[in-house]
C-alpha cells in the first residue's frame, strides 16, 4: 500500500487547507452522506493528520460553518457601511446578499441549505447569524428614524428575509434574470417600503425631512 506524503504546513495554514477541502466535500455531498476519508481524499491529507486537528467531523463542519457566517455578516455590515445615502444602501445590503450566494457557493449552501439544522450547535449559529444581521440592519434604521428598538428590530427581521428569500430563489435557477438586474428589481421592492419611515434628523439638517 502507498502511504500518502503530506508536506509540513505551520498548523494554521494546515486547518485552512483542511477546512477548504471540507467546504468543497460538504457542499457536494451534504453532511450524512460526507466521510472524514473524503474530506482527507480532497485535502491531500491522510486520515490521521486531518484528526489532528479535527477531532470529528461535526467539529469541522462547526468550523466551517462559523467561518461562513462571519463571511457573511462582515458583507452585510460593509454594505450597510458603504455610504449614508439610504437608497444606495439598500441597494448595496441586497446586493450583500445576492453576491454572497453567486461567488460564495460553499458558503451560501452551508448558510441557507444546511442539512444539519436538527443539531443544536449547527441550529444555534444560524439563528445567531440571524439575529447579528438583523441587529445590524436595525441599528441603521433606529438612528436614522428614531424608531423604538423593537419596531425597527421588526423592520429589520422583515427586509433581510425578503434579501435571503429572493437570493435564495435566484440561486437556484428558477429565473433567467441577470444579478445586476435582479438586486435593482428587489432592491426598488425594499426602498419602497422602508421609505416609509422618514429619516428624522435635527432641525435645519440638510438630510431633514428626507428618507435619504
Amino acid at each position: 500500500m502507498t502511504s500518502i506524503r503530506v508536506a509540513r504546513l505551520p498548523r494554521d495554514q494546515r486547518r485552512s487547507q483542511l477546512v477548504d477541502a471540507a467546504a468543497e466535500v460538504f457542499t457536494s455531498k451534504g453532511f450524512h452522506a460526507a466521510a472524514m476519508d473524503d474530506i482527507a481524499e480532497a485535502a491531500g491529507v491522510s486520515k490521521p493528520v486531518l484528526y489532528q486537528h479535527f477531532s470529528s467531523k461535526l467539529e469541522l463542519y462547526v468550523d466551517l460553518l462559523e467561518v461562513s457566517c462571519e463571511r457573511l455578516l462582515s458583507i452585510i455590515r460593509a454594505a450597510l457601511a458603504t455610504t449614508d445615502v439610504n437608497r444606495d444602501r439598500v441597494v448595496a445590503t441586497m446586493g450583500g446578499f445576492y453576491h454572497f450566494v453567486n461567488e460564495q457557493r460553499a458558503d451560501f449552501r452551508l448558510v441557507f441549505e444546511s442539512d444539519l439544522t436538527s443539531e443544536p450547535a449547527v441550529r444555534d449559529r444560524l439563528n445567531q447569524l440571524n439575529e447579528d444581521i438583523a441587529d445590524a440592519v436595525a441599528q441603521v434604521i433606529a438612528e436614522d428614524t428614531q424608531l423604538p428598538p423593537d419596531q425597527a428590530k421588526l423592520l429589520a427581521i422583515s427586509l433581510t428575509g425578503v434579501a435571503q428569500v429572493s437570493a435564495r430563489y435566484w440561486a437556484a435557477g428558477s429565473t433567467t434574470i441577470g444579478l445586476d438586474e435582479a438586486i435593482e428589481l428587489v432592491s426598488r421592492l425594499v426602498w419602497r417600503g422602508i421609505r416609509g419611515f422618514p429619516r428624522t434628523t435635527p432641525a435645519g439638517s440638510p438630510d431633514s425631512a428626507t428618507a435619504g
